[in-house]
């Protein structure tokens, strides 16, 4: 059973301690040196220190921990209800003598043995409850005369012939063998025919089978053979054809007068740059004015009245506001807060002048602090990047797409590449996604199509299978990219939780050996705060366990899913604002040119529009 149980400080400092036997070292020493002064990273609340284990809870309001330790070959389920127990009670009793502990006047040391008989009463109920528990799990013994024993009696025997006879009395009739089609007379008149001639009869003449049951819901075997694209009839004009379906020629991006191949910008919604569109619009006011209601954005400074001096205190409930219309357009709470005190901070000691002077004072703050957030800071040329390393370096220019399940890193990979492509260079696609089944055999559909879709087919696959190293198959992807003069390697990896730590380590650990030149992350537009945790995560990860001592981190992000979240583009500004590093493509759709580039002032527009 138990050999000791303390209450003490997170510090190590001993409330109450009970031993039921001698302890061979110091278990409890150790799991707070280990655990609790070093900070160790564990969800178990399950400590082993020579032969024995120790187990514990916290009680989190009073910065002290409730060891139990025993040894280790036992199993004691009933431990965590003890725990609990054993808190409820020493905290109730013992509240305030702990909390005067942490007081700069105490000066003594309360005492806490008169918990000695009240663990005793709580232990020996614990375990009472978890012997009654036990037993009621074993459950009622069987009757006899459930048990094989039972038959070998007079009783059973009777018994079993009684059911015997019933069964014979339900049974059919013994006798000729049942056929289920009887022959027709001429068969049967025809029976005197010599062997030979049935035996040729049999051979020259196949037996039909049974056919199918077609049953409702499912398709008759004509219509499945009809359905069948896997043959190889007519395959090359029909791949063509089903090719031709990947592209939306609306969507096609334009060649600039150098020749290079362009994505075309997002479509705005609601009239664009051309709508005539302010932040605080007068005319919605005023008309709300007259029917009570406070429309649009200007109802949040209706106090801001003219030759006011704004402050901190006054700016405090429309900033509130303004928070909250930036959270609906979904993006991250922290981020939204951190927007709104610089707006606030850019307003404050300005005198009011007037309704106009108020919608510019607004608009030039609040435009001012998304435009600071949302203009790149680094380079979005990729192309012009693509041919700098192939002049300067002579290798290929890498790119890895990473990020969480199920965001489309694979789809918007062939996007990238069908415009890599359009701009004439060497692709070659490393297929490193190892872990999920049907990785690869997706890679290899995209690269079939891109093939049958491009004039340049320069477009290659590099694979080896599943359950290999991701981080030994990019770098020999690379070597074989740079051997046979491909202009692109594209990375594909797997996706993964950014709370997966061996996935994440596998991540850092391709980063760290590959260093590739892009570390492009793919994310969905439809996320709010969980962009941020993810985005950090990664970063984290990278850093952490990265080997290199220069660690890389994200470099771009694809944003997915855009055409799916209207005006709600607040993933966009979180992103950003988190990596500090651009949106370089938008996902729209799902065809090979649903490729576009966003526009900072786009964004600004969406975000401010009521």
């Amino acid at each position: 059973m138990l050999d000791q149980f303390t209450i003490a400080t997170k510090g190590g400092i001993v409330l109450w301690s009970k031993e039921y036997t001698d302890i061979v070292g110091h278990p409890v020493d150790s799991l707070v040196q280990d655990v609790l002064i070093q900070s160790a990273r564990t969800e178990s609340t399950k400590y082993h220190s020579g032969d024995y284990s120790l187990q514990w809870a916290f009680a989190n309001e009073l910065n002290i921990i409730f060891v139990a330790v025993y040894q280790k070959i036992l199993q004691l389920p009933y431990l965590e209800d003890l725990l609990g127990h054993v808190k409820r009670h020493f905290v109730a009793r013992f509240e305030q003598e702990i909390k005067a502990l942490v007081e700069p006047e105490c000066t003594t040391f309360p005492t806490f043995d008169t918990f000695n008989d009240e663990f005793e009463r709580v232990c020996r109920a614990v375990e009472a409850r978890d012997q009654q528990q036990r037993q009621s799990r074993q459950g009622v013994p069987r009757k006899f005369e459930d048990t094989k024993k039972f038959q070998s009696t007079a009783r059973g025997a009777k018994l079993e012939l009684d059911e015997l006879a019933q069964a014979v009395d339900h049974a059919p009739l013994p006798g000729r063998k049942q056929t289920t089609k009887m022959r027709s007379w001429g068969e049967r008149s025809n029976g005197t025919k010599n062997d030979n001639e049935s035996d040729g009869a049999k051979k020259g003449k196949k037996k039909k089978g049974k056919e199918k049951r077609v049953w409702d819901g499912q398709a008759p075997k004509g219509d499945l053979q009809a359905l069948d694209f896997s043959g190889n009839k007519d395959s090359a004009s029909e791949a063509d054809h089903a090719a031709t379906k990947l592209v939306d020629e609306s969507a096609r991006g334009v060649r600039t007068s150098d020749g290079i191949y362009e994505v075309a910008d997002v479509v705005e919604r609601n009239g664009g740059a051309n709508e005539d569109f302010t932040l605080l619009d007068d005319s919605r006011d005023s008309q709300d004015a007259g029917s009570g209601k406070s429309g649009g954005i200007l109802g949040m400074f209706k106090s801001l009245t003219s030759g006011r001096v704004l402050t901190a205190e006054v700016l405090a409930e429309p900033m509130a506001q303004m928070r909250e219309h930036l959270a609906n357009k979904n993006v991250a709470a922290d981020i939204a807060n951190e927007v709104c005190q610089t707006v606030a901070g850019g307003l404050v000691g300005v005198r009011v002048g007037g309704l106009q002077n108020i919608r510019k004072l607004v608009e030039q703050s609040m435009e001012a602090a998304l435009t600071r957030i949302l203009a790149p800071v680094s380079s979005t040329d990729i192309i012009r990047d693509i041919e700098h390393v192939r002049r300067q370096q002579k290798r290929p220019y890498t790119m890895a797409f990473v990020g969480v399940n199920g965001v489309g890193k694979s789809t918007n990979l062939s996007k990238v590449c069908y415009w890599l492509l359009q701009n004439n260079k060497r692709v070659l696609i490393a297929a490193c996604d190892t872990f999920r089944s049907g990785a690869v055999e997706q890679l290899r559909v995209h690269v079939r199509n891109l093939r049958a879709l491009s004039d340049n087919q320069d477009v290659e696959i590099y694979e080896r299978g599943y359950g290999k190293d991701s981080a030994t198959i990019a770098k020999d992807a690379i070597a074989f990219g740079a051997a046979n003069n491909f202009d692109v390697v594209l990375i594909d990896t797997a996706g993964r939780m950014q709370d997966n730590e061996p996935l994440m380590r596998a991540l850092a650990k391709l980063v760290s050996l590959n260093t590739p030149d892009k570390i492009m992350f793919v994310g969905e537009a439809l996320v709010g705060n969980e962009a941020v945790d993810q985005l950090q995560k990664f970063n984290r990860a990278m850093r952490d366990f990265s080997t290199n001592p220069h660690p890389r981190q994200i470099d771009a992000i694809i944003l997915t899913k855009f055409d799916t979240i209207d005006d709600r583009v607040g993933a966009a500004l979180s992103m950003t604002y988190i990596t500090g590093q651009p949106i370089v493509f938008v996902g729209t759709g799902q065809t090979y040119t649903d490729l576009r580039k966003m526009n900072v002032a786009q964004v600004i527009r969406a975000l401010l529009r009521p």
